[in-house]
Order: structure tokens, then sequence, then C-alpha cells
């Protein structure tokens, strides 16, 4: 018998998402999936409504990973692969495997020699380097930056003397509520060329893109809290 795959299915990245990311054929594979692998099953049970699945949400089977699974948890979940089932994996939003724990299945899945197939969709990190302008041929994605201040600002001044050394862009996040506190940090510490892209709300109804120098950002407050974004930073 053949071993399943695990197929990396795409989640909208904002709940009032108007675009249709899966392809016919991709609603065909997610369609004829019945093993999901999930960072959160909620958001998990309201995609796969949204995308129409043929079967109630009740006779689908919703695997929850969790922070404090080790290893040998992660096996566990690819078990049905070798009974020829296929699985797919779910973030809570974006592309699973993306500044996502989903990363994890898919290493061991490779271990295993399993077959992996991402499908197509969204994913934030690279949804704003596309659209910031800034260079897409060198970047550094960093996940979040540290909250207690003096580590916050030393970070920052290291992102952008890496940028202007190496040409690179630097893209970070931070959590919705603390956004605010980390543009102004931003403000404070980054020279007035270095350039600033701020990606917020995307794919939503809210989305908001701007590039701009630290400068002229200066001269602009951005209202930022409690939205989602990914800020890029490249110093010329």
């Amino acid at each position: 018998m053949d071993s399943g795959h695990v197929f990396l299915v795409p989640v909208p990245l904002a709940p009032t998402e108007q675009r249709q990311w899966l392809s016919t054929q991709q609603k065909s594979i997610v369609a004829n999936l019945t093993i999901f692998v999930v960072e959160n099953a909620k958001t998990a049970r309201q995609w796969l409504k949204h995308y129409s699945h043929p079967l109630p949400l009740r006779d689908l089977t919703i695997l929850e990973m969790k922070v404090s699974d080790n290893d040998e948890d992660i096996r566990r979940y690819l078990a049905p692969l070798y009974e020829g089932k296929n699985i797919g994996v779910m973030s809570e939003a974006g592309c699973p495997g993306i500044a996502d724990p989903g990363a994890k299945l898919v290493l061991q899945a490779h271990r295993a020699g399993l077959r992996v197939v991402p499908l197509v969709g969204p994913s934030s990190i690279l949804l704003a380097l596309m659209a910031s302008g800034l260079n897409g041929q060198r970047f550094t994605f960093h996940g979040y930056i540290p909250v207690d201040r003096h580590e916050r600002i030393k970070a920052i001044a290291a992102l952008e003397q890496r940028s202007k050394r190496d040409n690179e862009t630097q893209i970070f996040i931070e959590t919705p509520y603390r956004n605010d506190v980390l543009f102004r940090a931003l403000l404070e510490t980054c020279a007035s060329t270095t350039l600033l892209c701020i990606a917020s709300d995307l794919t939503g109804m809210e989305e908001k893109i701007a590039t701009r120098t630290i400068g002229e950002w200066r001269k602009k407050v951005a209202n930022l809290e409690k939205r989602p974004a990914v800020f890029l930073l490249f110093a010329p």
C-alpha cells in the first residue's frame, strides 16, 4: 500500500477575507481530506466550512497540535499516512509551516520519507515583502522583537546595521496590542533615511500598506493598535 500525502492547506489571513485563494483543483483536494492536523481547531473548522467541505464537520478528524508536543507526539499524527490516508495541515492563519508549528510535522514527514504537497495560499510575510518595494533578493524574517524596552532598542539598531551592511530587508512582527510601542521605538532609534514599510490587515477590508522613510513617518503617526501588521526595514 502506498503511503498517504501531507497536504499543506492555506488559511485566509483576515476574518473578513474576500479573496478566494484555493483553485478548483485545490478545493477538490481539500474536499477529499478527512484528517486534519491544525494549530487551532476552532479556526480550522471555520475555514473548512468556508471551503464548503462536503462532509459534516463532526465526521472529520481534527487534531490540534500543542506547543508541548515532542517528536514522538508529532510522529503519531503521521500514523494515518502509513494506512494510505492523506492528511491536511492547517495554520491558524496563512500558510502552514511559515512562522507556524506545522513546520515540525513537515520535518518529521520528510524524515520518514513521506511526500509533502504545499498548496498555494497567502503568507503575510511574503505579501508584505511583495508590496513593500524593498529588497526582495535578500531578506530575513526575525519573528518577534524583544518586549523589554532596552532590548527592543538594541535589537532594532542591530537590524538597521545589518540591513545597511548586507543590503538586506529585515522583516519582523509584533503582538497587535504592542504595535504602537514598536512603531515609536523604530522612530526613536532609526536614521531618518531608513525605509520602513508597515503592512497591516493584509487581505482584509482595512488593508493598508505604506513604505516611507523614518523621517517621513515621524511626520505622520500610524495608528496600529490591535491590527495585525508586518514591519519591514531597509537601510540604504
